[in-house]
């Protein structure tokens, strides 16, 4: 299946103009040697890495390939030649795809009517994010088995810095890595692609090169030639406004930003401006940071039909905040930042945002916040998707401490908890709170 998917979507290799090569690794095999062959002697693959620092780099971005869609895949193998979208219903957006529905122009985060045009036979599955998790909770656990310097960016990528390990796994970075992604696909049945370079920004770069199974190597010798014909748009913290505001300014390729001064570029973008000079030029001195984690819990949906009524959006932004609550607890964190997000009926995202005095891991907390900011913003709009976040990340032990003002603040809170207990035993539906059950009612309604 995997192979399949490989096949289906073969981009054009990236050609990196490198000093001499050194022995080359076989991806399927491990095999080092030192001929010139295009194939492996050991095992007649053709997936070979060849480059001259091949042993010298350790700093790593390991990205799974098409997620969601590769789980789907693997757990039912009659779609394993099919075009799938994982996403929403008619009027959702696509979380993922495979690499087939990408050949017809399918993307993450596009209007599922749109995919659907443009993929009719598409087979759309609804996201199973509990699967997911499980799924990429194993995967992280086995990259912390290779260095404990692992930092999660999402559920199926992660860098890794692998620096030192070579005594322990009697192999050097590079043959590590290609052994794990073989045995992460042979183990769990996802393919991944690695991107292996001197630090976190070529890494990254390098991962996307070749997709699906790709395993990329960008050196600091051919770091600035490999990096001068891309677009401003592949350097990290380049989003699409910035992007044009600089294509405006006359700059579209990284190259063009080699060839200015640092002093100029912080004169006209400030502090951005200098990080450009730097990235640029493949320079990136952030380290791998193992405690970072997630930067947000957030829950979200979208409606069968335009919702513009506070009474109706109220019981699902109950529902959602509930839903945050418990990954919260669930994950042993709380937070501060409580972001509030609607999507229009014409496709405008508006989102806001306010910051409480204390960081909160409770449902009750985190609705309050967000019935505060719906309340301004339902003004006779039509939406169709309404979600919330909670940002600030922080150990759980600080969330919701005794607030002497509010003395009704800590009875919400034992009874949440108490709630909390009731639903661990005896199931989600055990106890229902009113707003919760008009949620649930009113979804119902919607299906039948």
């Amino acid at each position: 299946m995997i192979q399949a998917e490989q096949q289906a979507f073969a981009p054009d290799p990236v050609v990196i103009h490198m000093v001499p090569e050194n022995r080359a690794l076989c991806r399927d095999c491990g095999n080092r040697f030192e001929a010139a062959s295009s194939r492996c002697p050991s095992c007649g693959s053709p997936r070979l890495v060849r480059h001259a620092e091949l042993d010298m780099l350790s700093i790593a971005h390991i990205d799974c390939d098409a997620f969601y869609a590769a789980i789907e895949k693997r757990d039912n193998p009659e779609l394993s030649d099919q075009p799938v979208i994982v996403g929403g219903g008619q009027r959702g957006v696509v979380s993922t795809c495979c690499y087939i529905a990408r050949i017809y122009g399918v993307r993450s985060a596009m209007p599922m009517f749109k995919a659907l045009e443009a993929c009719p036979d598409a087979v759309v599955i609804k996201p199973d994010m509990e699967k997911y998790a499980r799924v990429g909770k194993e995967i992280r656990e086995r990259m912390r088995a290779l260095t404990p310097l692992v930092e999660p960016l999402s559920i199926d990528e992660a860098f890794l810095d692998l620096t030192g390990t070579q005594r322990l796994h009697h192999a050097t970075p590079a043959e590590t890595l290609s052994k794990f992604v073989r045995d992460v696909e042979d183990d769990i049945g996802i393919s991944a692609s690695v991107g292996l370079a001197p630090n976190k920004f070529l890494a990254k770069l390098a991962s996307d090169l070749e997709k699906p199974r790709g395993f990329s190597v960008i050196g600091a010798a051919e770091a600035k030639t490999v990096l001068a014909a891309m677009p401003v748009g592949r350097i990290w913290g380049v989003g699409k406004v910035f992007q044009q505001k600089l294509e405006r300014d006359g700059i579209r390729t990284i190259g063009q930003l080699q060839t200015m001064e640092s002093v100029d570029l912080a004169r006209r973008y400030g502090s951005i401006g200098l990080r450009l000079a730097k990235l640029s030029n493949g320079e990136d001195t952030r380290s791998v940071e193992p405690g970072r984690g997630a930067k947000s819990v957030s829950s979200e949906t979208t409606f069968r039909t335009d919702i513009s009524t506070l009474d109706t959006l109220r019981p699902i932004l109950r529902s959602l905040s509930e839903k945050v609550s418990a990954r919260l607890k669930k994950s042993g964190i709380c937070g501060r930042g409580i972001t509030l997000k609607l999507k229009t009926a014409d496709f405008r995202t508006t989102t806001r945002a306010r910051h409480l005095a204390d960081p909160t891991q409770l449902a009750d907390r985190i609705y309050a916040a967000g019935e505060a900011l719906l309340d301004i913003e339902t003004d006779g709009r039509k939406f169709r998707l309404i979600g919330i976040g909670v940002s600030d990340l922080e150990p759980a032990e600080r969330a919701d401490p005794k607030d002497l003002l509010d003395q009704s603040a800590e009875r919400r809170k034992n009874a949440e908890l108490a709630v909390d207990r009731l639903r661990d035993k005896f199931g989600k539906s055990a106890v229902e709170l009113g707003l919760t059950h008009a949620a649930k009612v009113a979804e119902k309604a919607k299906k039948t």
